[in-house]
């Protein structure tokens, strides 16, 4: 998509906001009130709670509890999109027309029925607001068919469409009181102002106030059509990493987001761990253009990269929950390949395709950012372990840290001669993993041209365009296999996403687009 020159720096937003320093310790206390009060301690990344400008980690929590989508998923399964304000849905044969049917019965925090317009003007206003999530409805028609109809029109195939619709910066407004604050369906869009302060959706919480540097708190909408959340009132709290760590140890809190590996090991029993592979792909890219590398661009040097890594050793650093990625598709996802086809390091094959190559004791430099962690993991120490993996391959690394947003730059424009870097789902679709083809977005950044791979060009084509999960699982499992063979790229790990919660909190699931859906949560 056009616009998916954002998404780096929306993913490196993402990313920073693990590594942030919040101003832990100086929040305001949990409000109180009769009911139940769930505090929740993150590292803040939130620009907005308007959905149709909200993409930052924080404000999707903060999304996903105020406002309702067409469609969502079950927990924390990403493979089939289930109805929600939607009943129904169907895709066309030729994946062009997406037919939805509204639930009927369904109301906004006011009392006002959800209807057909509210859906057309939520998500054309998205569209063309053009704000960071447009891009998800970039070529979409939406139209009204009947008072309980709506379709969806793209010009080619597109099966990601209900994998994207879940997203809660698509979630519905109150039309009728959107305008009357100011929305438009376009640039000139006013309404900002008044959705940072009051709720214009359908979501289990309303907005009671909102702070984007210190808290959050939302309020149970007693008027919400759906099942009744179990907590009163959820307090998001801005707190850097050591202190959430402090905080839920001593009951401060009940929810911790952002801490490591090394933070969650040895927490009391009294506390639950959960610990699950975050949908974060870390990769190594080695750049094809031979005006940024003579090195690089020998497929026999990448082969020797690929076999050189110890991927078992960067588990260890990442710690319990990480798992080994065997493609550039994270495990959640439909279309991810197998674990038993993850590559296994083979010293001595490395060390053999690099006689092949003809290149004789060559030195690389590893560009990466030095401040940037994801999941809590810093890159350095992955930059220094694969520095030694590969000497013993005869590949000399010269590690290049530099502050994110240098680094960050050089990635965008393609000048690294090798890179350390992560992808993130901009929506749990293998559609959004196209990107590391020939031409398009992370292709071009590790110099990889329209025209450079044909025969994986064609399969990314063939994936595009494909229909049903059996074929797009094969369509996908196809562009990976050809991308691990002769691609630029080796993935490397999905770092763990380590989440704490006191014994009193229950059916917390980690969700790769919103984290935690806090309506899910109970108590006991």
């Amino acid at each position: 998509m056009a616009t998916r020159s954002q998404t780096a720096a929306v993913l490196l937003a993402g990313a920073l906001a693990l590594a942030a320093c919040g101003s832990g310790g100086t929040q305001a206390p949990a409000a109180q009130s009769g009911g139940k009060t769930l505090v929740i301690d993150t590292s803040f990344d939130l620009k907005t709670a308007d959905p149709g400008r909200t993409y930052e980690p924080t404000g999707l929590i903060v999304g996903k509890a105020t406002y309702e989508t067409l469609l969502t998923f079950d927990g924390a399964d990403v493979t089939k999109p289930v109805p929600a304000l939607a009943e129904s849905y169907e895709l066309s044969e030729d994946g062009k027309v997406l037919t939805l049917k509204l639930k009927q019965g369904a109301t906004f925090a006011d009392g006002s029925a959800i209807t057909a317009d509210d859906v057309v003007f939520s998500l054309t206003r998205v569209r063309d607001m053009k704000g960071t999530p447009s891009f998800l409805l970039d070529g979409v028609e939406i139209a009204k068919t009947d008072d309980s109809t709506i379709t969806m029109t793209s010009k080619n195939a597109n099966a990601a469409l209900p994998y994207i619709l879940p997203n809660p910066a698509l979630g519905i407004l109150n039309s009728d009181v959107a305008k009357q604050n100011g929305a438009t369906a376009d640039a000139q869009d006013k309404a900002e102002q008044y959705l940072n302060a009051n709720s214009a959706g359908s979501g289990p919480y309303l907005i009671e106030s909102f702070n984007v540097s210190s808290q959050v708190v939302l309020k149970a909408n007693p008027k919400y059509h759906g099942t009744k959340p179990a907590y009163d009132k959820v307090v998001i709290r801005n707190v850097e990493a050591a202190t959430q760590k402090l905080n839920v140890q001593r009951g401060d809190s009940q929810v911790a987001l952002n801490l490591s590996g090394d933070q969650v090991a040895n927490m009391p029993a009294t506390l639950q761990v959960d610990k699950t592979a975050s949908a974060n792909v870390i990769f190594l890219l080695a750049n094809q253009d031979s005006a940024v590398s003579k090195t690089t661009p020998n497929a026999k040097f990448v082969e020797a990269v690929r076999k050189g890594v110890d991927y078992a050793g960067l588990l260890e650093l990442a710690g319990e929950g990480s798992t080994q990625a065997p493609g550039v598709i994270p495990s959640q996802l439909l279309g991810a390949l197998p674990a038993d086809q993850a590559v296994k390091r083979d010293v001595e094959g490395a060390k053999a395709a690099l006689a092949a190559s003809g290149l004789s004791n060559p030195t690389v430099k590893l560009e990466y950012p030095t401040e940037l962690t994801v999941n809590g993991l810093s890159f350095q120490p992955l930059a220094e372990r694969v520095q030694a993996n590969l000497k013993e391959v005869g590949i000399t690394v010269d590690l290049q840290p530099a502050p994110v947003t240098t680094a960050l730059d050089n990635y965008r424009n393609g000048k690294e001669e090798m890179g350390l870097w992560y992808w993130g789902p901009d929506y749990p679709d293998p559609n959004d993993y196209l990107a590391f083809l020939p031409g398009q977005t992370v292709g071009k950044r590790a110099g990889w041209q329209a025209g450079a791979a044909k025969e994986i060009e064609a399969a990314g084509e063939k994936a595009a365009t494909a229909i049903g999960d059996e074929a797009r699982k094969e369509a996908y499992f196809d562009v990976q296999t050809k991308l691990n063979a002769s691609g630029p790229f080796i993935p490397l790990i999905q770092p763990s996403q380590n989440i704490v919660t006191a014994a009193s909190v229950t059916g917390l699931e980690y969700h790769p687009v919103w984290t935690v859906d806090v309506a899910d949560l109970g108590a006991k």
